[in-house]
């Protein structure tokens, strides 16, 4: 899975031309969201094939900007806290966390500026919510 970010025209109708140009190909998005920030639009979208999004959205004159890796983590949603746990040990690894959001599946999507060090913490963390 690949998180893509998305240059979005601040106006009407800019998401559905998204969606439809990725309707067209085939393309399902599997999380993410879009911000308005200081009058700019951009967009974190999640996909299986980002390679197939890309070419949809560049086709449709829509910029892709980015292209990262993500970590895809399961917190346990009954316990009260757990954002600020995994928050806190990615910040004790140096990881800056760039994106968060959620996939389809319930779980926290994390754009990282260090994927390397952030995968350790990741196992780290599973091994304990096992």
């Amino acid at each position: 899975m690949k998180d893509l970010t998305i240059a979005l025209e601040n106006r009407p109708g800019a998401m559905a031309d998204m969606g439809d140009a990725l309707g067209r190909a085939g393309v399902s998005v599997e999380g993410g969201g879009a911000f308005v920030v200081d009058g700019r639009a951009v967009a974190h979208f999640l996909f299986e094939n980002a390679t197939a999004a890309c070419d949809a959205l560049e086709t449709a004159g829509i910029r892709v900007l980015q292209e990262r890796d993500v970590l895809a983590l399961r917190l346990n949603q009954a316990q009260p806290g757990q954002l600020g746990k995994i928050s806190r040990r990615m910040a004790e690894a140096g990881v800056n966390i760039e994106v968060m959001y959620s996939d389809h599946d319930h779980r926290l999507i994390l754009v990282v500026d260090d994927i390397a060090a952030a995968r350790v913490v990741s196992e780290a963390w599973t091994s304990r919510q096992i």
